[in-house]
């Protein structure tokens, strides 16, 4: 798939993603941060993730590597 860019989108919550082939996924935040083991903090990070880096946010998301990114940040918060 070839991203031509992805958007964090303020009205749904979502990361959207366009392709060249002219596909728009769609990807829920919340529905991708469910589950997670997160403190108010972290929220925040992934809330600025989402919004400044919105392809980073997908690729976690997509990866099933959102946990692990948020262990490191956790980690580093004591830095």
């Amino acid at each position: 798939m070839n991203i031509i860019y992805a958007d964090y989108n303020i009205y749904h919550n979502s990361i959207d993603i366009c392709t060249y082939a002219g596909y728009i996924l769609r990807i829920d935040c919340a529905k991708a941060e469910e589950g997670l083991k997160t403190t108010p903090n972290l929220e925040c990070a992934l809330n600025a993730l989402a919004i400044d880096n919105p392809l980073e946010y997908a690729r976690l998301a997509l990866d099933g590597e959102m946990q692990a990114w948020v262990d490191v940040i956790d980690c580093l918060d004591a830095w």
